[in-house]
């Protein structure tokens, strides 16, 4: 069956414009020090994360309480395997998260709510994921992108009073954003608000709008259009779900997080008071992006708690099975896959743990660091989840309701793979945050030199922009060529006796911080203006810097753990480790940025896309139904009924 390409009310924009988008809601400025910006330009800061920052007493206190009423409530409220049977969080079980205060970890307790801290409030996630990813799914997208942390950081105080109370204590948020044609594109975003009088009018189809089911207030992405007395563009507004107008057409199904409350969400002729408006018109791209820097802390948060299970499982399983006389731990093939998942939890618990308090403590710029985090947490959390499964063997992949009917342990281990992978496209894909990432690594080039390799740009800016490159690299260049890391005692403080050396790999993290940035510039000079185009090459760039920010967050953490006499011993242990398999990633890595198949790749693709390749696929039968590849949205009144979930109070 033939489809259009997209649906026929979306905006038609070039590859410019869409960037040009992008970059306006970039932050173009940065007014703090970053450690990972620092680190992609070849500087290694440890004093930036060094004495690892702490949370004051009083945070600690009541974090760890919070932490206490809601493991009880985990233990005692909450049956995962209901929810997964059912496909649904029961109502009593959302209830109960209300009362406890679980929708208002993040908000201030003057409008109602707990006031965590983010580390604490990453805490609870992993706590709660870990019992079920998708009541996990449920408070993150509630706080971390959904109402609260977009009025929080942009709301006036009028929109604060009225609605933080609300989603503090009984109403859940969600975010709108994606549309069917439009995902990281946001160039091409349809849904319309046009104004109207005091409102504005809302058209338009939202696509996976997490919480959109259950969700009684939304923050909607829609586009102004440019008339007199607006400025226009993409905007953000708080929208009442219970509006006329709206219609839930669809709860979506996936492959995993089956008791997400995720749908399709349509808007006709939807009223909307100019007050609900958050930020001025066309700053909504530009919110949703800065929501997003320690929003982006939620989703690693969740992984760390899941690589903390796998590593219990494993543990417990590789103990008791054995295999050829001896426990299956002690095959060394078994062994590496153990290793790898409790040296990586650990490292996956520095980063988020460090990126969170320099969240808390607001003294360092960490939209990099949490990028990175969410990034590597994502691609970590799933590999963990695939070695527990090969661990676990054919009881890996057979699902816990099976294993219990024959008298077994009931180890949901194909339930987390399936859970976790969707972490790889929340938020952000992979690709996406290679590219979100390299643009920011790279921006201090492109503020010198950006205008060198714009075609648009005229000589006399070009002539201009050299001559202000000339100086910047004359200074950073050489700078380049050595530093602290050639110098056998460097970091001293990280070989204290009778431990393993962890300032070797800080020496290495300083080497392999230049060595990058040399590479980036070589490949700058090299490509210029197709330097974007080069996608695997920036990849493999952030890969690298993504896992010398982990080799970094490991040793801090375990040196704070020695320091404080907390398991330091093992601490330091497990940092050694860690670094090691890092840094055989980042060797491969950096041989992969010259010597790979991107060129011979492209040419397949090409080959792919005309058809030269066809004969190929023969031989099989697509089980595919039959239908268009991406859903009309055209902003006409609804003929699905609505299947919006309203939760009744306890």
């Amino acid at each position: 069956m033939s489809a259009p390409s997209a649906p026929k009310n979306t905006p038609k924009v070039t590859e410019r414009e869409a960037r040009q988008v992008a970059e306006a809601a970039r932050e173009q400025d940065w007014h703090k020090p970053s450690f990972a910006k620092e680190l992609f330009l070849g500087r290694f800061r440890l004093d930036l994360i060094h004495p690892h920052p702490l949370p004051a007493a009083d945070d600690v206190r009541r974090g760890e309480a919070f932490l206490a009423r809601l493991r009880d409530f985990c233990e005692t409220r909450i049956d995962s395997a209901l929810i997964e049977r059912e496909a649904r969080i029961p109502d009593e079980v959302i209830n109960g998260l209300k009362e406890l205060g679980a929708l208002g970890m993040k908000i201030d307790p003057k409008y109602g709510g707990l006031g965590l801290t983010q580390v604490y409030y990453n805490k609870a996630l992993a706590l709660v994921g870990s019992v079920s990813p998708a009541i996990g799914a449920l408070l993150s997208a509630h706080q971390s992108i959904g109402v609260p942390q977009p009025l929080k950081l942009f709301g006036s105080q009028e929109q604060k009073d009225t609605f933080l109370p609300r989603l503090a204590s009984t109403d859940i948020s969600a975010f709108l954003l994606t549309e069917p044609d439009v995902g990281s594109d946001p160039a091409r975003l349809a849904t319309s608000a046009v104004p109207e009088g005091p409102d504005y009018i809302l058209d338009g189809v939202k696509l996976w709008t997490t919480n959109g089911v259950v969700a009684d207030l939304l923050v909607v992405m829609a586009r102004v259009p440019k008339s007199e007395g607006h400025k226009g563009g993409i905007t953000a507004f708080v929208v009442e779900a219970d509006s006329p107008g709206i219609t839930v057409e669809n709860r979506n199904a996936f492959m995993g997080l089956r008791g997400l409350e995720n749908g399709v969400t349509r808007f006709h002729r939807v009223r909307v008071p100019a007050a609900n408006r958050i930020g001025p018109e066309g700053a909504g791209l530009k919110i949703a992006l800065t929501t997003l820097n320690t929003g982006r802390l939620s989703l690693p948060a969740m992984c760390v708690g899941a690589g903390k299970w796998c590593l219990k499982i494993a543990r417990e399983w590789s103990a008791v099975r054995e295999q050829w006389g001896r426990p299956v731990a002690r095959h060394e093939a078994v062994g590496a896959k153990i290793s790898f998942i409790a040296a990586t939890t650990f490292a996956l618990e520095a980063v988020v743990d460090l990126s969170s308090q320099m969240a808390d403590e607001n003294r360092n710029d960490i939209r990099i660091e949490a990028a990175l985090a969410k990034l590597y947490g994502s691609e970590m959390g799933c590999l963990m989840a695939d070695e527990l499964v090969q661990i676990r063997g054919g009881r890996g992949f057979e699902t816990a309701a099976s294993l219990a009917a024959r008298g077994e342990r009931a180890v949901p281990a194909e339930q987390l793979l399936r859970d976790l992978r969707i972490n790889r496209i929340f938020e952000g894909s992979t690709e996406i945050m290679h590219l979100l990432i390299a643009r920011e690594a790279v921006d201090a080039h492109l503020k010198v030199a950006g205008d060198i390799i714009d075609p648009d740009k005229p000589l006399s800016a070009k002539a201009k922009a050299g001559a202000n490159a000339a100086g910047f690299y004359a200074r950073w260049l050489p700078k380049l060529v050595a530093g602290p890391g050639q110098l056998p005692r460097t970091y001293g403080e990280f070989n204290p006796s009778g431990h393993p050396d962890l300032s070797a790999h800080l020496r290495y993290v300083e080497r392999s911080a230049r060595k990058l940035a040399r590479s980036t510039f070589y490949a700058m000079s090299r490509w210029q203006g197709r330097m974007e185009t080069k996608q695997g090459f920036l990849g493999r760039i952030v890969d690298i810097g993504a896992e010398l920010f982990a080799m970094s967050a490991a040793c801090v953490r375990a040196e704070l753990l020695r320091s404080s006499g907390d398991h330091g011993r093992e601490a330091y242990r497990l940092a050694d480790t860690f670094c090691h398999q890092s840094r055989v990633r980042v060797e491969e890595l950096f041989t992969r940025l010259w010597s790979n198949t991107d060129d011979l790749d492209r040419r397949v693709v090409d080959g792919v896309l005309s058809g030269a390749y066809t004969w190929l696929e023969e031989g099989i039968i697509d089980p595919s139904g039959e239908g268009p590849w991406i859903a009309d949205a055209d902003p006409s009144e609804t003929h699905h009924p609505n299947v919006r979930r309203i939760i009744r109070p306890s």
